[in-house]
């Protein structure tokens, strides 16, 4: 990066970590609310289904130190959240920070395997149309790859399980285990396949960067380049490729953390999806709440990796405003 930019970005990345900030406080409350106005109660589960007004319930919740009042508890959670304490879960007893970071990067590992097959898909498909314009080969994979965009991703995973163990009889359904199996290393990479092309990404990666490649390309400055002989490419990458890659994944971020939680329950993959789904039949507010934190996070943290990569390209853009 050159020095003229580094002050552009430590600027846009100061402003946009308090952005952040401020954002995931308004989630941590917005969660906390209808966590506590929905229905049913976490002590429901160590109770045994009482009535959370119940005599006994009540009792509990002197003794465990639990304010009566949603603002008393939520200003509680905060409090030991600031101090990097998640509290613990209801169910397992757990601390729910340690956990969240053994099945986080399960999910990590799916989330960003899926977008490495996407781009291995989508680029060479969107430089080729960008660069050639519409032949017939292009044109095949391209609408291959937007009907697989088209599939639910459940219901092609569930095609995808159904192939390899009735069909290839190859596929371990169960992960885990301690026996080993024939074939464990499909367990790691057919999720990251199914996720890769039925998220609605693969598409959308190829558009984008189809329109945004064929556009810079027909610029000005790329065609003098073009005709002094100098490498276009080089020219075009940031603007044409660079650019547009970072955009897509910031805007497809949440997408893909959606359809990681469908893949984890069809794959049994041990990531927060999993949890979530739990810790939502459970009532476990604790967990609830770290992972709500978390995915907050990660969402964001992919449009601040997009507003930086935008301003390292272009310092001037870190004078504009808003998120």
């Amino acid at each position: 990066m050159k020095l003229a930019a580094i002050k552009p970005v430590s600027r846009v990345l100061l402003r946009e970590l308090g952005i952040s900030a401020s954002l995931l406080l308004g989630v941590s409350v917005v969660v906390f609310a209808i966590l506590y106005l929905a229905p049913g109660d976490p002590l429901n589960v160590l109770l045994g289904g009482q009535l959370p007004r119940s005599e006994l319930a009540l009792g509990m919740r002197e003794a465990l130190g639990v304010p009566r009042t949603w603002y008393g508890q939520y200003a509680t959670w905060l409090g030991k959240v600031l101090q990097g304490n998640f509290g613990n879960s209801i169910r397992t007893g757990l601390p729910v920070l340690p956990e969240l970071a053994r099945v986080g990067v399960n999910t990590l590992y799916l989330i960003f395997g899926s977008l490495l097959l996407t781009l291995l898909i989508a680029v060479p498909i969107a430089v080729h149309a960008a660069a050639h314009g519409s032949t017939p080969g292009n044109t095949v994979a391209t609408i291959v790859a937007y009907i697989l965009s088209a599939v639910p991703v459940f219901w092609f995973g569930y095609i995808v399980v159904y192939v390899f163990i009735n069909q290839l009889k190859m596929f371990p359904l169960i992960s885990g285990t301690a026996t080993k199996q024939a074939h464990a290393w499909l367990y790691f990479l057919v999720p990251i396949f199914v996720l890769g092309v039925a998220s609605g990404t693969l598409a959308e990666m190829i558009r984008h960067l189809r329109e945004e490649l064929s556009r810079v390309l027909a610029d000005d400055y790329i065609r003098t380049a073009r005709a002094k002989g100098a490498a276009v490419w080089r020219h075009a990458f940031k603007e044409g490729f660079l650019i547009p890659v970072t955009e897509i994944m910031s805007a497809k971020m949440p997408f893909l953390l959606g359809g990681a939680v469908i893949v984890e329950q069809v794959f049994n993959w041990p990531g927060m999806g999993r949890m979530a789904w739990q810790a939502a039949q459970d009532r476990d507010f604790p967990v609830i709440m770290g992972i709500a934190l978390v995915a907050a996070a990660f969402v964001r943290l992919g449009n601040l990796l997009q507003r930086v990569v935008f301003t390292a390209v272009n310092p001037r853009a870190s004078k504009e405003q808003g998120p």
